[in-house]
């Protein structure tokens, strides 16, 4: 029964977290900068490209998530038009500089990146130009897998070795992580389970944070609670106009 490929997931899943959360330290810097972030009244930033776009969903106009949070959905980037159109769009120099332009980004503010190679253009541009406008910047990333592939950034740079802070998702190189028999090639990606993991980890520790220092943030709810939908509509008028894809 345990030799079936649920099971072995699972332990991988399992191994990978505990590996994950030994990054306690790093955790602990990333909840830190979030919570002086929501203190000073800056802004959270967040995208990825391709899959890794699910990370800046899953912290955005999310129960017990911050209402600051500003996500970058550029279409171009995501799955829903074109797949393979979006893996040539990742690796377009320049392209992150004129999608900033429509997002105030300065000092105060934080931007969470996403990108499990950590190899192409976009993200890297996403990362310097954050930094250039005063943002502190922040990664979730395959160290395994960036560390054996070539950068695609004109720095020659991956993203791990530009931003302020990475945190590993301890994936295996190529994502997939479980070995089929007969099938040459692995399955069961996970860095979209464990980077949203990890990103949690990161808002749940800041919360804490911000309440010991008797600041109460700003957080929705579940819209399918009564209560819930009340407390979010109140948030949703007073930040429409200010956060794109409320």
């Amino acid at each position: 029964m345990k030799n079936k490929a649920l099971f072995r997931f699972q332990t991988e899943l399992n191994i990978r977290f505990k590996k994950a959360f030994l990054q306690a330290k790093k955790l602990e810097k990333a909840a830190e900068w979030v919570a002086d972030c929501i203190s000073k009244n800056g802004w959270i930033y967040t995208t990825g490209t391709g899959h890794s776009h699910i990370l800046a969903e899953e912290i955005f106009y999310r129960a017990g998530g911050f209402a600051r949070i500003r996500p970058i959905f550029h279409e171009a980037l995501m799955l829903h038009q074109s797949a393979s159109e979006s893996t040539e769009f990742e690796r377009k120099p320049d392209l992150a500089a004129k999608i900033l332009n429509d997002y105030p980004i300065q000092k105060n503010d934080l931007f969470l990146l996403s990108s499990n190679s950590g190899r192409n253009s976009v993200i890297l541009d996403f990362a310097l130009e954050a930094q250039k406008l005063g943002a502190k910047v922040i990664a979730i990333t395959n160290l395994t897998h960036s560390q054996q592939v070539t950068s695609r950034h004109s720095s020659g740079k991956k993203l791990f070795e530009v931003v302020d802070l990475y945190l590993d998702n301890c994936g295996d190189f190529g994502d997939a992580c479980l070995e089929i028999e007969g099938l040459e090639m692995k399955v069961g990606a996970t860095s979209t389970v464990m980077g949203t993991a990890l990103l949690q980890a990161i808002m749940v520790q800041a919360v804490e944070l911000l309440m010991k220092k008797n600041i109460i943030p700003e957080l929705f709810s579940s819209s399918n609670t009564d209560q819930g939908e009340k407390q979010n509509q109140a948030l949703i008028a007073k930040y429409k106009d200010q956060v794109k894809g409320l």
